[in-house]
């Protein structure tokens, strides 16, 4: 490299720190003012490993000899700040003196930015992280309140458009005697063992393709047919209510409280819809759920009361008998069925 090209490369790196070195000794024959500001109290007699600790002058020879060029980083410490100095050097003759035109640039403040992205990186990862548990946490939430379906169609369209299904079965449960239960029992008892009755009732529900609706205290709703249409809904809220009462058979064999139900089954045609603006919730309306509401008041403890016309549906694979026509408040008069576990003996029939 000429001499011209070494004062035009000096006119470039104004505004960085520039120094001319002999390259055998790697001593200093000039530097510019921005060199020696950073650097002016170890220049002196010292040389460039004097300046710069932890150079590697083997490594720096080897790749001006290849290539002419070496670039590395170091950090120096100008009273109580550390510097990042980004250096480049430049092998350069003239005639046969051998130089090296060193050029340093002060990269602190990239490298505190290039710091500050990182960190910001890494927070908008973690909160990227944390949106998303949340979200799943809100979806769950959802999913345990509304049939996915309707979750789909509210989470994409922010509202729930009314449907009518027709025809579906509803199951209505009833806890016998639970508001004495809740005044004499600890109320952290009742709630947990509610809960778990609830959790198990939601398992046994799913294998028959039923969809909890709500509960109400100490009521439990549930339905097939819902929201996909079911050709054997009847027959999935029997099996259902049958197994609830085997569950809290066994559970009652076990536990110091217990628990007893009645439950009502109707079919019929039902609206559901989220209702509310804030405090959203899903819920169905109709004949069938009202029926089903009134049926669990004719059955004794423990024991499932059938509408008629679901009764129709049933006597095949079912075992059920006949409690005569009853009053029903809201509904004509109509005939009630009981339906019985098929793997239980009925009671015997009284002679005639």
């Amino acid at each position: 490299m000429s001499i011209e090209a070494i004062n035009e490369q000096l006119l470039r790196a104004i505004g960085v720190g520039v120094a001319l070195l002999d390259r055998s000794s790697l001593g200093f024959h000039f530097c510019n003012d921005t060199f020696e500001e950073w650097f002016g109290a170890q220049i002196g007699t010292n040389t460039l490993p004097d300046v710069f600790e932890g150079l590697d002058a083997e490594a720096l020879d080897t790749s001006l000899n290849d290539s002419g060029r070496y670039t590395a980083e170091f950090k120096h410490r100008k009273k109580r700040r550390t510097m990042v100095i980004a250096v480049d050097f430049t092998a350069a003759d003239e005639g046969d003196q051998k130089l090296v035109v060193l050029v340093c640039q002060n990269i602190t403040r990239i490298r505190e930015l290039e710091s500050m992205i990182d960190s910001y990186s890494m927070m908008v990862e973690r909160n990227t992280r944390e949106i998303k548990r949340e979200k799943e946490q809100v979806e769950k939430l959802l999913l345990n309140i509304m049939p996915r379906s309707v979750y789909e169609e509210f989470k994409a369209f922010g509202v729930v458009t009314p449907q009518l299904y027709d025809p579906v079965s509803v199951l209505m449960l009833d806890f016998v005697g639970f508001t004495d239960m809740v005044a004499s029992a600890d109320p952290s008892v009742t709630v947990t063992e509610l809960n778990d009755i609830y959790s198990a009732f939601d398992r046994i529900g799913e294998q028959f393709g039923c969809e909890r609706i709500k509960t109400i205290g100490d009521a439990y709703i549930t339905v097939a047919g819902l929201p996909d249409p079911m050709p054997d809904h009847a027959k999935a809220v029997a099996n259902t209510a049958i197994r609830f009462i085997r569950y809290l058979e066994r559970r009652n064999t076990s536990h110091p409280h217990k628990w007893h139900c009645r439950i009502g089954l109707a079919s019929g045609a039902v609206v559901g819809s989220v209702v509310g603006i804030q405090k959203y919730v899903y819920d169905i309306f109709g004949p069938a759920v009202n029926l089903a509401t009134r049926l669990q008041e004719f059955s004794e403890p423990m024991q499932i009361s059938v509408q008629d016309e679901v009764s129709v549906s049933l006597r095949e694979e079912f075992e059920i008998d006949s409690l005569g026509e009853r009053d029903i408040r809201g509904f004509s008069k109509q005939e009630v069925w009981r339906l019985h576990d098929s793997k239980k003996d009925m009671a015997p029939k009284q002679p005639k």
